[in-house]
């Protein structure tokens, strides 16, 4: 009997332990998932910019700030210590407003123009006055159409050769938030590599104009060049429309027949007036013939 007592305390001790052993291990499984989920609620410090940051400012400490961020929405290339920022002498290539997070593919090493061009668009500049710039009112980010003026007398043309197109900068000013006017020598504005060519070749074909367009408005227009003729004529060029099948017109009512004109009697014959009526008669032959 004393023996069997020892074995059925051996197999509840070593039940016992097994028992303990799995609890530990469920509890130590929901610790490490609530420590999963405190770390995704806890929050981040990442930079911020305290006051508009246009293209080519220099990033310091007296423009950027720690600020308590989401940890689990942290946006990619965002910085987490202003010293770490500071010391690659970072600038703005694109605009930040206040109190937006600093990520890297806003900054560069120093403010070039290309790190602002997709990979398969071109900058290209050409000269403009206060005339073809509308009067200084065309500004970086505005969308503009380009026209070309080109021929002589009666054959001179003006065509627009680019529509929709962004404008970059206005000379040395590529700054978004520079929207007050301003007269520039050149125009720098974003195409891809084969309206950059068309653009070289029609500054040396005639002059080139600018055609301010709202942003918003990507409507094309008719693309119908106007020639010297068309000025002071009335004319104006028809908007294209589809074509549409004209239905076939109802024909027109006959106008009545006319009442046949009396017979003319054969042979000899004599007309007697009566007032304004006139009657013929026949006149047999002499002789009955």
């Amino acid at each position: 009997m004393a023996g069997r007592n020892l074995i059925f305390l051996a197999v509840a001790i070593g039940l016992g332990l097994i028992a303990v052993v799995l609890a530990n291990s469920y509890f130590s499984g929901v610790e490490a998932e609530q420590e999963r989920i405190a770390q995704q609620n806890e929050v981040a410090r990442i930079v911020v910019a305290t006051q508009p940051l246009d293209f080519g400012t220099a990033l310091t400490t007296e423009n950027t700030r720690m600020q308590n961020f989401p940890a689990n929405s942290v946006p990619t290339g965002a910085f987490f210590s202003i010293d770490e920022l500071v010391q690659g002498g970072q600038v703005a290539i694109r605009p930040i407003v206040p109190g937006e997070p600093i990520l890297a593919d806003k900054l560069s090493g120093r403010a070039v123009l290309s790190a602002n061009l997709p990979d398969d668009m071109r900058a290209v500049s050409f000269p403009v006055n206060a005339t073809t710039q509308v009067s200084g009112f065309v500004r970086p980010a505005d969308v503009v159409d380009v026209m070309l003026t080109r021929g002589e007398g009666d054959d001179r043309v003006v065509e627009v050769i680019m529509e929709s197109v962004p404008v970059l900068a206005v000379d040395q000013v590529a700054s978004e938030s520079a929207t007050e006017p301003g007269v520039g020598g050149n125009v720098t504005v974003m195409v891809d590599q084969f309206d950059a060519q068309k653009i070289t070749l029609a500054r040396q074909l005639g002059q080139l104009s600018l055609a301010l367009r709202n942003v918003e408005n990507t409507e094309p227009g008719p693309g119908i060049a106007v020639s010297a003729r068309d000025i002071g004529s009335g004319y104006r060029a028809p908007v294209r429309t589809a074509y549409v099948e004209a239905a076939p017109s109802a024909p027109a009512p006959r106008a009545p027949a006319a009442a046949p004109a009396p017979a003319r009697p054969r042979g000899p014959s004599m007309t007697v007036v009566r007032g304004t009526d006139t009657a013929d008669y026949s006149v047999d032959r002499l002789g009955g013939r």
